[in-house]
């Protein structure tokens, strides 16, 4: 009777332990991309598509707008350790850089903006919006396509389908657009700060005047009067200002000139939708036509 209990102690014992046990964690065999800014994320996320397996993680949070002097966070850096892919769009628009390559010398980095053709500011240094431009943004489609297609090859044909599809409709856009706007009786815009030059390339618009070259940099009461001067002798009947920033400035000009004051998405902040780029466009197009035709 007693070698009787020993065996049942022994066995409740064994069962007792493989309960306790913890299994091994399966494999993830998911594929996590991390785009840096919204512009990058809407771009990618119609090249991914309905691919399954793919995580699709946008960095900065979509309200943060351009990354001129981002500081990157610690949430930012947990996202990146955990990346196999990071999108950005270059040209020095990610700032950061330097440091993500230190912390993370591993990581894949797709540089969107490659091999596209740059304006260059008044310092010659590249103007980094290319985005705004449609037939460039089917190119940094093309580029994060390809380039994904190559980091992950078993889903390399979904990547490429997509971005071949993607950036076939962002150039009829920028064709429809162009068509839109070609008539526009009047062609000189001035704008916020240096977010517009390839859109207003891409659609032959001039830019008379930036009002701010920088976002958060005042201008100078010697700007604001010099861009007074410029609105009143080339009879600039509207002044474009951004969603995402004040426009303070823009109002003390409006107000000395009688503009009026038109708003222009530069598409840096929004919902995260694949739609968001051609309507966001789209939306841009006919701000200009009642602008530009008052």
């Amino acid at each position: 009777m007693q070698r009787r209990f020993r065996l049942i102690a022994l066995l409740a014992a064994l069962m007792l332990l493989g309960g306790c046990a913890q299994p091994s964690p399966a494999p993830d065999d998911t594929f996590t991309v991390v785009t840096s800014f919204y512009p990058m994320y809407v771009l990618t996320a119609n090249v991914v598509g309905d691919a399954q397996g793919v995580e699709l993680v946008n960095m900065a949070e979509q309200q943060t707008g351009c990354l001129h002097d981002y500081q990157l966070l610690p949430a930012d850096m947990q996202a990146l350790e955990r990346a196999d892919v990071f999108v950005i769009n270059g040209a020095g628009m990610e700032s950061f850089m330097s440091r993500v390559s230190e912390q993370f010398a591993d990581l894949t980095v797709i540089t969107a903006s490659e091999g596209v053709e740059m304006i260059l500011d008044a310092y010659g240094e590249p103007n980094a919006h290319v985005w705004l431009d449609p037939a460039r943004a089917a190119q940094q489609v093309e580029n994060i396509a390809g380039a994904l297609a190559a980091a992950d090859p078993q889903r390399a044909e979904i990547y490429r389908q997509n971005g071949t599809a993607y950036a076939q409709r962002l150039r009829e856009l920028g064709e429809e657009l162009r068509a839109q706007l070609a008539d526009a009786p009047r062609r000189d815009i001035i704008t916020f700060h240096e977010a517009f030059p390839y859109f207003a390339e891409a659609f032959d618009l001039n830019i008379a005047a930036v009002i701010e070259r920088e976002p958060g940099s005042e201008p100078t009461t010697q700007e604001i009067a010099r861009t007074v001067d410029i609105v009143r002798e080339a009879g600039i009947k509207a002044l474009f200002v951004e969603p995402q920033y004040p426009d303070r400035a823009a109002e003390t000009i409006a107000r000395e000139t009688g503009a009026s004051l038109y708003t222009l998405d530069p598409i840096v902040t929004g919902e995260l939708s694949g739609d968001a780029y051609e309507e966001k466009m789209r939306q841009n197009a006919a701000t200009l036509l009642e602008a530009l035709g008052s």
